[in-house]
């Protein structure tokens, strides 16, 4: 009953891509610029796998003689610069026209129909940091009653809200309402519930976060893994990235330690097949709000986790680690950055220290799924297991 587990540390990338200043993202490094700021991080677990064996990785100043694991970089080969095109193309599937977005916010027409269908007007509607904007527009939001309407450099329509204001419920029945009229003109990548309270007198987000993303235009290794027969397990954020598409069973999370929880357990359940993780911490908490102390305590807590995880493993399982954007905490703005993105591979049943290279996209990692669990294989992608396997 082998399982292929696949950890997504979001944003955590290694490096700008020879494209990145097009994006605006010349010279974006993230997991560099996190050490150079800290000085040091604590991670011998990601550094006996090879992270800092990776070509380009801080000049070679962590790599290590031995590496348990095998390792490597993967460019991404889609448009953009995102969550969904990042993980859509892991999965094996490629995005040639980049998610359209709303730097000068969503256009009248759109707002104008948005509101008559939720029944009030909203406030915001301009791009903003998340954190910043409940802060500004907090008060007349607990006084009126009308959601908070933002955006960001991505493709993405977010509501927040105060859940004593507008419930839970009422606030994903809003963005349902936001993701069905996204489409065509107004087409937009992904609509973000933000819930939050106010606690102590200050506004918190609260980890009851939902996206409502598209559905992919084509089957990616997801459906090839149920419709092979084998289990297609998501946890955080992955049902609602792909919108449920081709996966059996999801589980939300609250945070990076109750994904690698989640993911621990899933591991110990009596199924042969996928599990696709999300660890959204990285992105959300550090990498938006530029915070390069807080991101590299975000990875030493996460190393910290993997030895439960390589224990955990069965003795045919496959770990693999990677991420599905970078957003450099030390660059200027609050948006993602186009880099090249870690790849780390561990099993019991696999080779040590082989260089997996620079990877000519994302999509090595789908088919490499797809390969070991003998199931149809993406279109695109190029499967690395021959390369690990003893």
């Amino acid at each position: 009953m082998k399982k292929a587990i696949l950890i997504i540390t979001d944003s955590l990338g290694v490096g700008a891509l020879p494209d990145a200043g097009r994006y605006g993202d010349a010279g974006a490094d993230t997991f560099g610029h996190i050490v150079e700021k800290k000085g040091s991080l604590n991670i011998p677990n990601l550094l006996r796998l090879g992270m800092g064996n990776i070509e380009g990785v801080l000049s070679g100043r962590l790599a290590v003689e031995a590496p348990e694991g095998c390792y490597g970089r993967m460019a991404e080969i889609s448009a953009g610069k995102d969550t969904t095109t990042g993980h859509w193309e892991i999965a094996g599937l490629k995005t040639d026209v980049p998610f359209k977005t709303y730097p000068d916010g969503f256009p009248k027409e759109f707002m104008e129909a948005f509101e008559k269908e939720i029944g009030v007007g909203c406030l915001g509607n301009y791009p903003a940091s998340g954190t910043a904007i409940i802060e500004e527009l907090g008060p007349e939001h607990e006084a009126t009653g009308k959601p908070i309407v933002y955006t960001s450099a991505d493709s993405v329509f977010q509501i927040a809200a105060n859940i004593d204001v507008i419930p839970l419920e009422r606030l994903y029945e809003i963005c349902r309402t936001a993701r069905r009229l996204l489409v065509g003109d107004w087409a937009c990548g992904r609509v973000i519930a933000r819930p939050y309270v106010i606690k102590d007198g200050k506004r918190e987000r609260t980890s009851d976060r939902r996206d409502y993303a598209v559905t992919p235009p084509a089957d990616t290794v997801l459906d090839m893994v149920s419709r092979g027969g084998k289990m297609m397990y998501g946890v955080g954020k992955i049902g609602d990235i792909f919108n449920e598409k081709g996966i059996m069973e999801s589980v939300h999370t609250v945070s990076n330690m109750d994904g690698v929880d989640k993911t621990l357990e899933a591991m110990k359940m009596d199924f042969e097949g996928f599990i696709f993780t999300n660890l959204v911490d990285f992105d959300s908490k550090y990498g938006h709000r530029r915070d390069p102390e807080g991101y590299g305590q975000c990875i030493e807590e996460f190393d910290a986790r993997l030895p439960e995880l390589m224990e955990a493993l069965g003795d045919e399982d496959i770990l693999m680690i990677c991420a599905d954007h970078g957003n450099d905490p030390t660059a200027q703005g609050t948006d993602h950055t186009r880099e090249y993105v870690p790849l780390l591979v561990y099993g019991k049943s696999l080779k040590q220290g082989v260089n997996l290279g620079t990877r000519e996209t994302f999509a090595d990692v789908g088919a490499t799924v797809s390969d070991f669990l003998a199931v149809e294989t993406p279109e695109i992608g190029k499967s690395f297991l021959e390369e690990v396997r003893k």
